[in-house]
C-alpha cells in the first residue's frame, strides 16, 4: 500500500507520521429537521392560510356590504287578555315588517316559529309559511295568537298584571325563531338560526283611545 503523503512542514520534524487530514468546506446553509423547524413551518402555513382567508373575507365584505335584516312591529291588536285564576284567555294579532336592505343578498326563510310571552312565560305559538325574500325587499309577517293557556304568576307579576289591566295596556314579548339561508348569486349558505325579539306594549282594542294607540316598535335581530 502506498504511503500516505505527509503534509508540508516548515523545519525539521522528528515525530511519528501525521495522518492525512480531510478538510470539508462548510455549506452555505444547514437543513432543518428538528421539531422546532417543523413547528416553524407549521406556523408559517397557518399564518399564510389565515392571511388568505382574511383577504377573501375583506374582499367579500367590500363587494357585498352585508347589512342586518330589520324587523319592526308596525301594529298589534289585542282584543282579549283575561286572567282568571291561573288560566289566561288571549287574542293577539301582530303585523311585522321584514326589511332586507342588501343589494346582492337574498334570504330564504325556511322555518318561522312565532311565540308570545308574558312575564317570560310562553302563552301562545304559531308557525308561519316559509318564503324567499329578494334584494332590497320588504315583506310582511302576520302571526296571530288565540286561545287559552295555563299561566302561574308570582305575587309581583300578579301585581304588575293588575296595574296593566287598570292602564288598559300590557307588556308582551313576541319572539321569532328562524331557520334561514342566504343567497349570493348562485351560492346558498347553510342554515343559520337567528332569533328576533320584539318587546311590545299593546293596548286592548277597547282601550286604544284611553291608553293610547300602538307605537311602531323595532325588534332585536340576533344570530
Amino acid at each position: 500500500m502506498a504511503e500516505a503523503k505527509q503534509p508540508y512542514l516548515n523545519g525539521a520534524y522528528y515525530g511519528p507520521p501525521i495522518p492525512p487530514q480531510n478538510y470539508h468546506r462548510p455549506g452555505r446553509g444547514s437543513s432543518c429537521c428538528g421539531p422546532c423547524c417543523l413547528l416553524s413551518c407549521l406556523f408559517k402555513i397557518i399564518f399564510t392560510i389565515v392571511v388568505i382567508v382574511g383577504i377573501i373575507m375583506l374582499v367579500a365584505w367590500l363587494v357585498l356590504r352585508p347589512s342586518k335584516i330589520k324587523f319592526y312591529v308596525v301594529d298589534a291588536s289585542l282584543t282579549e287578555f283575561n286572567l282568571t285564576g291561573n288560566n289566561l284567555s288571549y287574542d293577539l294579532a301582530v303585523n311585522i315588517t321584514v326589511r332586507n336592505p342588501n343589494k346582492r343578498i337574498g334570504v330564504y326563510y325556511d322555518n318561522i316559529e312565532a311565540r308570545a310571552y308574558y312575564d317570560n312565560i310562553l302563552f301562545g305559538s304559531t308557525s308561519l309559511s316559509p318564503f324567499y325574500q329578494g334584494h332590497k325587499n320588504t315583506s310582511m309577517l302576520n302571526p296571530a295568537f288565540q286561545g287559552e293557556s295555563q299561566m302561574v304568576l308570582d305575587s309581583q307579576a300578579q301585581s304588575d298584571f293588575s296595574t296593566e289591566t287598570s292602564a288598559g295596556a300590557y307588556y308582551v314579548d313576541v319572539k321569532l325563531y328562524l331557520k334561514v339561508r342566504f343567497k349570493v348569486g348562485a351560492i346558498k349558505t347553510s342554515r343559520v338560526k337567528p332569533e328576533v325579539e320584539c318587546d311590545l306594549k299593546v293596548p286592548l282594542v277597547s282601550n286604544r283611545n284611553s291608553a293610547g294607540g300602538f307605537s311602531t316598535t323595532k325588534c332585536h335581530f340576533d344570530f
